[in-house]
């Protein structure tokens, strides 16, 4: 195979207007005529381009060469081929065709037909019309579809058989004057003007023996430049998977320097192997299809990591956690990118190398539909992870309750550690690490401890049946008194500090206490409830009754009973409340309220906090 315009251009700095006329001037194929004339002249054109070149090689010349060769392909139907192959079989095709009618009896020009006969026959462009060479399969044949249609080109079947055609004919004499015989062989043997011919003619008969239309020596050069580009690819590949915690952009390029390794070499490979050493044959496919399956590849790996990188430097960028729902929606969102580009990548290359690309859309979308039916747990939780992101209950590091049970041993109480796409993370007091399916948790009664501006103390006290009436009201009094003078309770219209009789128990009176503690700290707020807790119970003590128990209990004759001299404390004094107008029912005077407020000591007297003052 020739190389390519693109590439020979780089040896050669200034080119001619007559060369550049020359390389874009198309051929004609108005008609079956027209395109046969077009390929004597361009076999005519190419014989003498080849003696220039052979005689004298250099890059102007090769590139005269291969100015005829790129436009000879155009005289085909390729359009049933894979893109990336379609140049070079193009003009192999031209190189064996010329070979077969080189040894065939052709027919005069004005008996083949011209546009006219067609304009006259039928004005349809799109009809498909063939024209055979007599005695042959050889076709001419009218495109109906494509960018060019209406155009009359040797046709895809041809193209197919060239090789067979070739084979059948190569040991008959020429019946026609060609500029150079034995050409499509001559051709696997050329070389870009950086290899001089002698070298090439100078080695053993054994190396320029064709072995799948590519001599042995050419094979040897593309498996030792392939094998060495391998070597220089293994010592790249260990530089960039040395670990750093950076994210620099110098790292990331490190990252990728693997995949633009593989398009810098690729490059350089195509224009040594193509433009100097000349591949041709299976050799040239083979290879042309691994360069551009490994572009993709590398393309996709470009594409897949920047898109990572791009996500993790805006979660730095924003000090946004790593192991947040916000976090992982970033990285989702870039991810989603990469996929789509690399799929639109993948799509391309399959194209060029052939692979049915509408096929795999196809088998795609019903492979989709296959993989969202067995992944619907995993869906289920994608959408919970919305619904946490769209609501924000929690974020990481909250502490939290995650459903309806309260009970004291709080197994349902713990800290976020992560929350990602697919479940939530959560570390509990008793240190082990639960994980929720984001389908459960968000579903459940969610409370984030964390963001709470105070914290509700609410428990109940159960008191002995025993307990007089007056006892009660004192008790609740000094109960009042206690709350409204604990400097860390809330006491405002909203949020009243809350002691009352609630009730006859099966084997208690009922106490019922609600109150705010003024901490948003949950360990602070155990504190401050044992302490007001402590208090309460030398409350309980001093008003002369007890807690009861949920048992029977039998009374002996011995048993002393309740503590009268307090029981008459407590009730004298609920009887000079009352002489006073002072009784604290249903609720403490305004003025007192305002009197006893954080008139207690907290921490109280005797441990490491209290004011000593």
């Amino acid at each position: 195979m020739f190389a390519k315009l693109l590439a020979l251009l780089l040896f050669i700095p200034i080119i001619s207007i007559a060369d550049n006329h020359s390389m874009i001037e198309p051929v004609n194929t108005e008609s079956p005529r027209a395109t046969f004339e077009s390929f004597l002249k361009l076999t005519e054109e190419m014989g003498g381009k080849y003696i220039a070149y052979r005689d004298s090689p250099s890059p102007a010349t090769q590139l005269a060469l291969m100015q005829v060769a790129l436009k000879s392909s155009t005289l085909f139907d390729l359009s049933q081929l894979p893109e990336a192959s379609r140049e070079g079989v193009g003009m192999e095709a031209f190189l064996q065709l010329w070979e077969v009618i080189a040894r065939l009896d052709l027919p005069n020009l004005e008996d083949i037909p011209d546009r006219s006969a067609y304009d006259k026959q039928d004005e349809n462009p799109k009809k498909v019309i063939q024209w055979y060479i007599p005695g042959t399969d050889i076709s001419i044949t009218r495109v109906g579809e494509g960018s060019r249609t209406g155009e009359f080109l040797f046709s895809a079947k041809t193209v197919e058989r060239t090789a067979d055609y070739y084979e059948l004919v190569r040991g008959l004499p020429y019946k026609s004057e060609v500029p150079i015989k034995n050409l499509y062989l001559m051709a696997q043997t050329l070389t870009g003007w950086m290899i001089p011919l002698k070298w090439t003619e100078s080695l053993p008969e054994w190396a320029n023996k064709p072995i799948a239309n590519q001599v042995a020596w050419k094979w040897l050069a593309m498996l030792f430049s392939v094998g060495l580009a391998v070597l220089l690819g293994v010592f790249v590949f260990r530089w960039s998977r040395e670990s750093s915690k950076s994210r620099s952009l110098l790292l990331h390029i490190r990252q990728i320097s693997v995949p633009l390794f593989v398009i810098g070499i690729g490059f350089w490979l195509k224009l040594f192997l193509f433009d100097q050493v000349n591949l041709t044959g299976l050799g040239a496919n083979s290879f042309i299809y691994l360069v551009e399956i490994l572009y993709g590849i590398a393309w996709v790996w470009i594409v897949w990591q920047t898109a990572n990188w791009i996500a993790d430097a805006v979660i730095d960028s924003l000090k946004i956690n790593s192991e947040s729902l916000d976090a992982h929606l970033i990285r989702l969102a870039a991810r989603f990118v990469g996929i789509v580009a690399a799929l639109t990548l993948i799509f391309k290359v399959a194209n060029q190398v052939g692979i049915p690309v509408y096929g795999l859309v196809a088998g795609a979308g019903v492979g989709g539909l296959a993989v969202a039916l067995a992944a619907k747990s995993t869906l289920e939780n994608f959408m919970g992870a919305l619904n946490l992101f769209a609501d924000r209950p929690v974020s990481i590091g909250d502490l939290c309750r995650y459903d309806d049970d309260s009970s004291s041993q709080w197994r349902s109480v713990g800290k976020v550690e992560s929350i990602g796409l697919r479940s939530t993370k959560i570390r509990r007091h008793d240190r082990s690490l639960i994980t929720i399916p984001n389908a459960e948790f968000s579903q459940k009664h969610i409370v984030n401890l964390s963001v709470c501006d105070r914290m509700l103390m609410h428990t109940t006290l159960g008191l002995r049946y025993e307990t007089t009436d007056d006892q009660l009201r004192y008790l609740l009094a000094e109960l009042r008194e206690l709350l409204h003078g604990h400097p860390k309770t809330v006491h405002t219209a909203a949020d009243p500090i809350r002691v009352r009789f609630v009730g006859f128990g099966d084997y208690s009176l009922n106490v019922e206490i609600r109150a705010y503690i003024r901490t948003s700290d949950y360990n602070e707020f155990l504190a401050v409830q044992e302490d007001i807790l402590l208090r309460m119970m030398l409350i309980v003590k001093k008003a002369g009754t007890g807690f009861a128990f949920p048992s029977n209990t039998l009374y002996h004759a011995h048993d002393p009973g309740l503590d009268t001299e307090r029981q008459q404390d407590a009730e004298k004094q609920v009887r000079e409340w009352a002489l006073a107008q002072k009784l604290p029912f249903p609720d403490f005077a305004e003025e007192y309220r305002l009197e006893i407020t954080d008139s207690l000591d907290y921490p109280p007297e005797g441990s490491p906090n209290a004011n000593r003052g």
